[in-house]
């Protein structure tokens, strides 16, 4: 019997539209009702992972939020920091200098926002959009980030920050995880952290094994518990490497594909639900038009 279900975020258990579907709530809230406890593991900084976690009833029924990818493990209910790996201070202003150098800009977080000396940043305002977090401006990011931090992030034009991290990776590969998330988001962090390690800790503090784990994602970041979990499963959505490496491909995640994967394996519904699915695959469809609709309107 599986235990814990194990969620990436955005591609993975909201559409395109950044939502979590009702569909999709119900499946995850009859799991909850069975015991299950949900994990939500994403690269999103833990404020950005909080709300979800509100939207799943994590303070009813519990569960866990690994957020910076593993860099942070953290039990909701108790509020307890369950594992917590953090970026060396003296790296802090060697990767300001580094920005600074290379012309991109650099942003890390406090416990409320996102904190940066360029806020009229495109990419900056993105990455505070999808966390809904604030940006706070700051006169010295070397300054402003004292506390211990599990993640910077530079950002620029995609060609550009393709160069730059390279020279990032040449620096300081042996000692930090870099690589990029998104075309204009490099992400620097503690080595050897990624989402099966953390979820391995996890694992070990709740005394489950991965054969009793469950986890969904779609982007290069999931790969590692894709691989790592008891069933590993990836969105229709995926990256190939995700799909090829999963033992399930569920429907994307504007067709409710996580709400599948609970009704399949761990409700054990199929034939039950095979109309409901039509009618909500069909409503999902159209949703996810309207918004790639709108989304190409505001962008002409």
């Amino acid at each position: 019997m599986y235990k814990l279900l194990v969620l990436d975020i955005d591609g993975t258990l909201t559409d395109s539209a950044k939502k979590i579907s009702r569909t999709t709530k119900r499946a995850l809230r009859r799991a909850q009702n069975k015991g299950v406890k949900i994990v939500l593991a994403s690269g999103r900084p833990t404020p950005g992972i909080v709300p979800v976690a509100e939207e799943l009833g994590f303070a009813e029924h519990g569960g866990y939020i690994l957020s910076f990818n593993g860099g942070k493990i953290i039990d909701y209910k108790t509020g307890k920091t369950i594992f917590e790996s953090v970026l060396p201070g003296e790296m802090i202003p060697m990767l300001y200098e580094d920005s600074r150098a290379n012309n991109v800009s650099i942003i890390s977080y406090d416990a409320t926002s996102v904190l940066t000396e360029t806020p009229e940043d495109q990419y900056i305002i993105k990455e505070a959009k999808l966390n809904k977090m604030p940006i706070t401006k700051v006169n010295s990011f070397i300054d402003a980030v004292q506390h211990p931090v599990t993640k910077c992030l530079m950002t620029g034009d995609a060609e550009h920050l393709a160069e730059v991290e390279q020279r990032e990776k040449d620096k300081y590969g042996a000692t930090l995880s870099i690589y990029r998330s998104e075309p204009y988001f490099l992400e620097i962090m503690p080595k050897g952290i990624d989402k099966a390690q953390s979820l391995q800790r996890l694992l070990d503090h709740l005394g489950l094994t991965k054969n009793e784990m469950i986890a969904c994602g779609d982007g290069f970041n999931d790969l590692s518990m894709i691989k790592f979990a008891g069933l590993g499963v990836a969105m229709s959505n995926a990256q190939k490497i995700v799909k090829r490496n999963a033992d399930y491909i569920t429907f994307t995640n504007d067709e409710n594909g996580v709400a599948h994967v609970v009704d399949k394996y761990i409700l054990g519904k199929k034939k039950q639900r095979q109309l409901e699915w039509k009618k909500n695959l069909r409503l999902s469809n159209i949703t996810a038009k309207l918004y790639k609709y709108t989304h190409r309107l505001q962008h002409k």
